[in-house]
């Protein structure tokens, strides 16, 4: 209805024509016979157009009518949830940007939470992870400017910036009594995706940074690379999705099929037909049944999450680490007809099961915490990593109960 309203103030050359168009307009738009669920009650568009016409007699500073709109359209959108926005051309143009896979910032995945930026997970070999930055980290400034009450769009164009140029964000993390400051160099961000290794001999390990459209191919390539590495004996593998934020659905239904050969992997459910769909396994496995252990942790969310759900269902995986995020929304991004654009939270998904994943996470089958004192003392090569190492010991012991 706002669009339609912003195409006809062409036709309107002031303020009391524009605003009995809006009368007009909600007259036709709601019979008073035939009100639904769905139309707009005229009570709310009358008080509208009395604070929109006080604000613009009576306002301090002149206020233009593109202003207002554009901030009354970000106000109904924003208060939605954290993952749903209006994006003008230019907030736009920089999603555009951010989805290329290669820009200068710091390296995050972010929504909002309690009035700040709020950390998803830092994305691997980028500056703000070489930093320090952590998952549920809340950035309250950057540089002198607070983040309180500021949109993820406002505020990922104030972390972006040239490469080579400084930042310094300041956030506040849980059991720290004073917030933390970091100095970090912007970089071009590349998401590299996905890593391996083949651990004694015959256990896989895969490592995925973030879902991108290719990534189902390259999961795959590598099992099939690690199987060569280990002499065609690989006797397990070790997902590892720890801090992955998420990315394409598509993509984590795809990773859940490599492993699967039948039943459900997720399902999505909103209020319109084309938000109500099921995905199912297709008849292949490419471990052939070999364990599988997935590792998750607060920073692994949505994409991450459908995975680790699926085959902890279908009792294919067991799930290692710490519980997840907890974000199930399904967002859709919608031109508008003058450029802009709405981000709009869609669809909820949940697991084979019908587990709720929004706001509870993946509870793992076996939890190990990480702590300060859980980072020394511990055998090469996982003297850093108590969850992999932990990984390795029980990928151990499902191989020999399968012998």
């Amino acid at each position: 209805m706002l669009l339609f309203h912003k195409n006809m103030y062409k036709f309107f050359n002031n303020t009391k024509s524009y605003l009995l168009a809006l009368f007009i307009l909600a007259i036709f738009v709601i019979p008073a016979s035939a009100k639904t669920d769905d139309s707009v009650p005229i009570k709310n568009i009358e008080q509208f157009v009395d604070v929109y016409k006080r604000i613009k007699e009576q306002y301090v500073d002149t206020i233009d009518d593109e202003q207002l709109f554009q901030s009354a359209i970000k106000g109904m959108v924003s208060d939605l949830d954290p993952h749903s926005s209006y994006l003008s051309k230019d907030d736009f143009n920089e999603l555009r940007i951010g989805t290329t896979g290669k820009f200068g910032g710091l390296g995050i995945e972010i929504t909002t939470e309690d009035n700040f930026v709020k950390v998803i997970a830092p994305i691997d070999d980028t500056p703000a992870q070489r930093a320090g930055v952590k998952s549920g980290d809340l950035i309250i400034k950057v540089d002198d400017t607070s983040l309180r009450d500021m949109s993820i769009n406002e505020a990922v164009k104030l972390m972006r910036g040239e490469p080579g140029t400084k930042i310094q964000i300041t956030v506040i993390r849980k059991k720290e009594k004073k917030p933390i400051v970091f100095d970090i160099k912007r970089e071009i961000i590349i998401a590299k995706g996905i890593k391996s290794k083949l651990f004694d001999n015959n256990i896989g390990y895969i490592r995925l940074s973030n879902f991108q459209s290719n990534s189902t191919n390259h999961v795959k390539n590598t099992v099939y690379e690690l199987n060569k590495e280990a002499k065609n004996n690989l006797s397990g593998l070790i997902l590892d999705l720890r801090n992955n934020p998420g990315g394409v659905l598509g993509t984590a239904v795809g990773i859940s099929d490599l492993f699967l050969k039948k039943g459900k992997i997720v399902y999505t459910n909103g209020r319109t037909l084309n938000s109500k769909l099921e995905y199912f396994a297709t008849p292949q496995d490419v471990l052939e049944g070999v364990p599988l252990i997935v590792m998750v942790n607060e920073g692994s969310a949505s994409a991450s999450e459908i995975v680790a759900g699926a085959l902890q269902d279908n009792k294919r995986a067991k799930i290692l680490g710490a519980k997840s995020y907890g974000k199930a929304s399904v967002q859709t991004i919608q031109e508008l007809s003058d450029g802009s654009a709405l981000k709009l939270t869609t669809a909820r998904y949940y697991t084979p099961l019908g587990k709720d994943i929004h706001k509870h996470g993946i509870n793992p089958d076996i939890t190990v915490e990480i702590s300060e004192k859980d980072l020394v003392s511990l055998p090469k090569p996982y003297d850093k990593d108590k969850q992999l190492f932990e990984a390795l010991k029980h990928i151990k012991k499902m191989e020999i109960s399968l012998r």
